[in-house]
């Protein structure tokens, strides 16, 4: 009868030893099941929606490794901030930018990229202008045309930015960074309104001199990359109105 109850209770302490994997492995289940659902949860929801809780979801139990890379490539979607919806108007506006940019072999001179107030294409001052000028060079106008154009095709509010390093100027025509910062921006937008005819109730423009740098005006190359022009298609609203636009 002793041996009956030993028996019974090393059979005990051996279940009980042997539940710890399943406890784990269950847990583990449960967790993927839990993904799969969420995940099946979004397929009526944009496709850059679920790609960012892909995202969310590897960082946050770490079980993918480069799951913080899954929004590069051009498969998946442009480089984003905010994850615009691959499918949107803007991104196909985005493409079309990248190739103009690609095309003309001036990484550096012509950028561009998603923030938080739509689609930007950065033109370095180079490109666009003489030193100490507003005047659109001739070289620039192949690049605006096109530029001009996709504007016109799209339904976005466009912004024009001019930025300028802190260099100060003090012409006749310039006394400040200011002056030149607005005044290369106005003439970029007015060649847009006289070539293509775009409403004037679609762009804006505005110069920010030196107060809105990329990096430190601390070297010529820096200096050289905050010198530029911004031309930014101003991301909607649900309302369909552009971001800045909204109340």
């Amino acid at each position: 009868m002793k041996n009956l109850k030993k028996n019974r209770r090393m059979s005990r302490d051996e279940g009980s030893s042997k539940g710890g994997w399943e406890i784990i492995y269950s847990g583990f289940a449960m967790i993927l099941l839990c993904f799969f659902i969420m995940l099946s949860s979004f397929s009526s929801i944009e496709a850059a929606k679920v790609m960012q809780f892909v995202k969310s979801f590897a960082d946050a139990v770490s079980i993918l490794p480069g799951g913080t890379k899954l929004d590069e490539g051009s498969v998946v979607l442009p480089p984003s901030a905010d994850m615009v919806d691959p499918d949107s108007r803007l991104a196909g506006i985005y493409d079309k930018l990248k190739t103009l940019a690609e095309n003309r072999n001036q990484r550096d001179e012509v950028a561009v990229a998603f923030s938080s107030k739509g689609l930007v294409m950065r033109l370095s001052d180079q490109v666009l202008f003489d030193v100490g000028a507003a005047d659109i060079s001739p070289p620039a106008i192949p690049l605006l045309e096109k530029v001009g154009a996709i504007i016109a095709d799209s339904p976005y509010e466009v912004r024009v930015e001019g930025h300028t390093d802190d260099v100060p100027i003090n012409t006749a025509r310039y006394p400040s960074n200011w002056e030149l910062s607005t005044a290369r921006a106005v003439n970029v937008l007015r060649y847009f309104i006289e070539t293509y005819g775009i409403s004037s109730k679609r762009l804006a423009a505005e110069g920010f001199a030196e107060y809105h740098p990329m990096v430190p005006n601390d070297s010529i190359e820096n200096r050289a990359k905050n010198r530029r022009v911004e031309i930014i298609f101003l991301k909607p609203t649900s309302k369909g109105r552009s971001t800045e636009a909204a109340p």
